[in-house]
């Protein structure tokens, strides 16, 4: 089966510039948020501006919910759940767009600063699944908060803004790398060799008692601009990402590279969706979690009881709360679990299959399953679930395309959509498809980014 260029629906003109504006806007969103704690917060000033009201707010004041009202529930500023009451029951179910916003990175451990050699060093964790020798000799930025004894939550943004100095992770020059690249690629670059580079002017100081004087300095500077001390290190959350904005890819502008696509390309779609959803016949859901490239474990990922907790909390509020409705609920809902997609790359064709994968500028993507190998760890979409999308997405006109990541003994991964599968819903992976998933700069195509956004508005409404 062909699938026509989605470019192809959108000729020079102002229908184009619909395309190329939405994507801009994505631009700019990802330039600025890079981490789960920036996402939550830009959503959820858009939010409030759109009429969004805080669920604190609802369930403190007794405010009954009634059909278009619209709230959201923050889950420790890392994760949150939008709803846009229907006018049919919850209980009969719900149609949600779960999408996550954590990204592959570094973070800092708890006691990361050292000295070594007169330069001043900041130890870190590699999170998610990612290739170590992508972050070496890259210019970095730090993002995150640090929190201190008396509660005060300390921002921490450097690397970003005009002025800004950058870090990096040092690599071993070409002649000396023989031994090296001998190594396989897992092994080039170890975990505990992706320590950050920071400083190298020693602290003036005529006190004996200070030893690591490069240290020191840096822990002076710090001092004087955020106000911390070393053992603050130990209650904060600080994140080693890649440092610029996102650009336009390619002479035609037509693609974007950015970090941090996987998997926000989903997540900011979603989000937009839902603040054009009104009135709706069902209750519209935007889901956006933390952890999920990690497993989607703790207080914050999708296998927590947030979102359980937040539906009972809404329905209650809506005056249609009882154990055996919020259960009813759940189960008669019905899921796009939005998560990226690997695009055909033309580099490394022997790993795809060319009848079932994805392809740049092809629009919006289903995966009736993901896994690996024998459909391990998938949630596998019912067939009557994919017509009734089909149909959904062919009457309103959005490109859309199926695939597998992947050959079938090749590899594989997974999303949140087995998770809301748990509760007896009919989920299915869809998304963008991304060149580089997983490095710390990604592709992706604006036109299949602005199909995604109208299919979601599209389930919203239709589903």
């Amino acid at each position: 089966m062909e699938n026509k260029i989605a470019w192809e629906k959108y000729p020079e003109g102002n229908k184009r510039e619909e395309v190329f504006q939405f994507a801009e806007n994505y631009r700019k969103f990802i330039s600025d948020c890079k981490t789960e704690r920036e996402c939550v917060s830009f959503f959820v000033e858009k939010a409030e501006k759109a009429g969004f009201v805080n669920l604190e707010k609802v369930i403190a004041e007794h405010t009954a919910l009634k059909a278009g009202d619209r709230v959201y529930a923050n889950n420790m500023g890392k994760g949150m759940a939008l709803f846009v009451i229907g006018k049919e029951s919850m209980e009969k179910g719900m149609n949600i767009l779960g999408a996550h916003i954590d990204s592959p990175r570094l973070d800092l451990k708890q006691d990361p600063l050292y000295e070594d050699t007169d330069f001043a060093m900041l130890d870190t964790h590699y999170y998610g699944g990612i290739k170590k020798y992508q972050w070496v000799t890259l210019p970095l930025a730090l993002h995150g908060v640090i929190a201190k004894k008396d509660g005060t939550v300390v921002e921490v943004n450097i690397g970003d803004k005009p002025g800004d100095p950058v870090f990096g992770v040092s690599d071993l020059l070409i002649h000396l790398s023989g031994e090296q690249l001998e190594k396989k690629a897992a092994k080039v670059i170890e975990g505990e060799n992706l320590d950050l580079l920071i400083g190298s002017i020693p602290m003036q100081t005529e006190d004996e008692k200070v030893k690591e004087k490069v240290k020191a300095n840096i822990m002076n500077l710090l001092s004087k601009e955020y106000g911390i001390e070393e053992e603050d290190f130990l209650s904060a959350e600080i994140e080693v990402v890649p440092a610029g904005e996102a650009k336009d890819y390619g002479f035609d502008r037509s693609m974007i590279m950015g970090y941090g696509h996987d998997d926000r390309v989903c997540a900011y779609p979603s989000f937009e969706a839902m603040l054009v959803s009104e009135d709706p016949e069902i209750t519209s859901v935007c889901l956006l979690v933390d952890k999920e490239e990690i497993g989607s474990v703790g207080a914050s990922g999708m296998q927590s009881r947030f979102f359980e907790n937040t539906v009972a909390e809404v329905m209650a509020a809506a005056g249609s709360y009882s154990e055996l409705a919020l259960r009813r609920a759940l189960a008669g809902s019905k899921v796009l679990s939005s998560d990226v997609s690997a695009a055909f790359d033309p580099n490394f064709p022997s790993v795809m299959t060319k009848r079932n994968t994805a392809y740049f500028g092809k629009g919006l993507v289903f995966n009736k399953y993901t896994g690996s190998r024998g459909k391990g760890g998938s949630n596998d979409a019912n067939a009557e679930y994919i017509g009734k999308l089909r149909n959904i997405m062919d009457t309103n006109e959005v490109s859309f395309q199926t695939a597998e990541l992947g050959k079938v003994d090749q590899g594989g991964g997974g999303t949140i959509a087995y998770i809301l599968a748990n509760y007896g819903m009919n989920v299915i992976d869809s998304g963008v498809p991304v060149l580089n998933m997983h490095a710390p700069w990604e592709i992706i195509s604006k036109v299949d980014l602005y199909e995604a956004y109208r299919g979601y508005i599209a389930f919203l409404k239709e589903a």
